[in-house]
């Protein structure tokens, strides 16, 4: 076998969404992989192929040391909301740790999973950390590519889920004023491809991670609908009334199903880029031939974060 191919390879949440879908790729390739995850008790979905490393970013020669013999690192690490247990800054902190650890343990090259469109001066924490985030990497003086996805969608997909449940369970839909704002999805599998190609590299470069499909919002609710073969109307309104529904959906799920963030954040067209896509899978193709268990079992953010040990993916979108 060649010695380049057995590389240790880092992966942040191996045992999560997108990170799960690197560490495959990786496996795949003949790589060997850790995991560094804040659930290393997680049913572990490579047959204990990965092992796992917890992140311990209050001790960072632990972390270091955890990184030892890395050659590429593969951050997936963030969090989707602020909450009590866990926020943004306390995500960018922790990340910002996590490259000193990198730089000190001598990981030659980081591939950093970051957003569409962010900006220091963001009003929306979301995008500004990230932005800060890019920079810090950028400052580190390691090799790295910064992948930018928009919306990831695939077997473990919330957003795209939760919109087929909530179109299977109510009368209508409400969108966010008029709905003609724009996101370009990327399947998980596709960003998994660009995500170790770009680990292969050695020139730092930054890559938007889109599809080869963009939808307005209401287009993207009407194309989940006729995936699934349900038709319901569509409204638009205030967005504070979108939110204050999406909260009273939120308390019923006991789960976040729409914060005033994410709300924004799509509102301002943050989720699409004028570049040619870099994704090749359709989202409408693959709801089609998902189209059965899409949206049949609602996805909980919060749900994955409280129980540290089930498996992170679910069968009830497909394969």
């Amino acid at each position: 076998m060649n010695p380049a191919r057995t590389q240790l390879h880092a992966v942040t949440g191996a045992f999560g969404y997108s990170g799960r879908y690197i560490a495959a790729r990786l496996l795949a390739e003949g790589r060997e992989v850790i995991t560094l995850t804040n659930s290393p008790e997680r049913a572990n979905p490579f047959a204990g192929r990965v092992r796992a490393f917890p992140f311990c970013f209050d001790q960072p020669d632990r972390l270091a040391a955890s990184l030892a013999g890395v050659e590429v690192l593969y951050n997936t690490y963030w969090v989707r909301f602020n909450h009590r247990d866990f926020t943004y800054a306390m995500a960018v902190e922790n990340t910002l740790r996590l490259f000193v650890a990198a730089r000190q343990a001598g990981v030659r090259r980081i591939v950093h999973v970051s957003i569409t469109n962010p900006a220091e001066d963001s009003p929306l924490e979301y995008f500004s950390g990230k932005a800060r985030l890019e920079r810090a990497l950028r400052e580190t003086g390691i090799s790295h590519a910064i992948l930018r996805p928009t919306v990831l969608f695939g077997r473990e997909d919330i957003l795209i889920n939760n919109i087929a449940w909530a179109l299977r369970r109510f009368p209508c839909f409400a969108v966010f004023g008029d709905g003609n704002y724009q996101l370009q999805p990327i399947y998980v599998e596709d960003l998994a491809e660009l995500a170790v190609a770009a680990g292969q590299g050695t020139v730092n470069e930054t890559i938007n991670a889109i599809g080869p499909e963009t939808f307005t919002y209401r287009e993207l609710v009407r194309a989940v609908g006729d995936a699934i073969g349900v038709h319901r109307p569509i409204w638009g309104g205030p967005p504070d009334l979108g939110w204050l529904l999406g909260g009273v959906v939120g308390w019923w799920v006991r789960d976040k199903f729409i914060t005033r963030e994410e709300i924004r954040g799509l509102m301002a067209n943050l989720l699409r880029v004028d570049t040619p896509p870099t994704g090749r899978t359709a989202l409408t193709g693959w709801m089609r031939a998902n189209a059965v268990t899409l949206g049949r079992v609602y996805a909980s953010e919060l749900a994955r974060r409280r129980d540290r040990k089930a498996t992170y993916f679910s069968p009830k979108i497909g394969t």
